[in-house]
């Protein structure tokens, strides 16, 4: 004998089943594109018959954001490429943000050096390829580059990184080579002249690195301490560079300036008020070298958007 908790519940089941209400779950396709029901439902309450972005949904062509389908192999793969990938970039990008922020662009006036443009021509390249086999792994459809957040996302991603590429190819092939032709003519002009007066900006091309002369100044004339043995490599006691006014420095120092006074002064520096205006070619390539920090910025900007935004 049936009894009357048996009936209410059976009541109870049945309601649900010729009752509805507007559903407050999340599906697969919602949770990621963040759009309601009714885009892949002909009712907004869902459940109903599908609208034909709900049956290319369902069909598997998922053109919001799915990720490709991989087999553990492949993911395998990925998972390297993608750690080789941002191994590179923090590579890159970390030189770039220490050349700019500590070193400043003027210290390429001279010329590119060699060591930066190898390291920022081979994370180009093997960026732009471990990039490309990422973003396949990841898109079964190149139309999600432009529907879904994701792919935007991902998009002004690749945009800024041809920015950057754009901004290499000038540099190196055009404005790198110029610089280094005004530089060359410039200095033999001093030379001939016997000076060599340097604004502070200039003097970071004196460095003592790859072959250059090391240069410091010791208020305000500039000292050539590239023949000592005490500054190997443009480095002092692994604590001071050359390149760098080192007045205050001294006075802290475990010497004095006699240390300094002996080595070959070679000219002034030249102070803020005095500083020749740039020519063009040195506007470009400030411009150039201040944009590419904007850019790798916005790059991580547009990747917390994609993780955490």
């Amino acid at each position: 004998m049936i009894s009357k908790y048996q009936i209410v519940s059976l009541l109870i089941v049945s309601a649900l089943f010729f009752f509805t209400s507007i559903s407050s779950a999340t599906t697969d396709y919602s949770r990621n594109t963040g759009l309601s029901c009714k885009e892949c439902h002909v009712k907004a309450i869902g459940g109903s018959p599908l609208t034909k972005t709900g049956e290319k949904f369902l069909n598997g062509i998922k053109i919001k954001g799915q990720y490709r389908q991989l087999n553990e192999t492949q993911k395998i793969v990925r998972f390297f490429i993608g750690y080789i990938h941002l191994i590179i970039a923090i590579a890159w990008f970390g030189t770039i943000i220490y050349v700019h922020i500590l070193l400043k662009p003027a210290y390429a006036l001279r010329g590119l050096p060699k060591g930066e443009l190898l390291l920022g021509w081979t994370s180009i390249i093997i960026l732009s390829i471990s990039g490309t086999l990422l973003t396949i792994a990841r898109i079964p459809k190149w139309e999600i580059l432009y529907t879904s957040r994701f792919g935007i996302l991902l998009s002004i991603k690749i945009f800024l990184f041809l920015l950057m590429v754009t901004t290499a190819v000038i540099v190196t092939f055009f404005v790198g080579p110029r610089m280094k032709r005004k530089w060359k003519v410039k200095w033999e002009t001093q030379i001939a002249e016997g000076r060599q007066d340097l604004t502070i900006e200039q003097l970071h091309s004196f460095d003592g690195k790859e072959g250059r002369p090391a240069y410091i100044v010791y208020k305000g004339k500039i000292y050539d301490v590239t023949k000592s043995k005490f500054w190997k490599d443009g480095s002092h006691m692994t604590k001071h560079l050359a390149s760098h006014d080192l007045t205050d420095v001294l006075k802290t120092a475990p010497h004095g300036e006699e240390k300094i006074l002996p080595m070959p002064a070679v000219g002034k520096l030249i102070s803020m008020g005095e500083k020749p205006s740039k020519p063009f070619h040195e506007r470009i390539f400030y411009l150039f070298a201040y944009l590419n920090l904007l850019f790798i910025f916005l790059i991580v900007f547009v990747i917390a958007l994609w993780r955490w935004g």
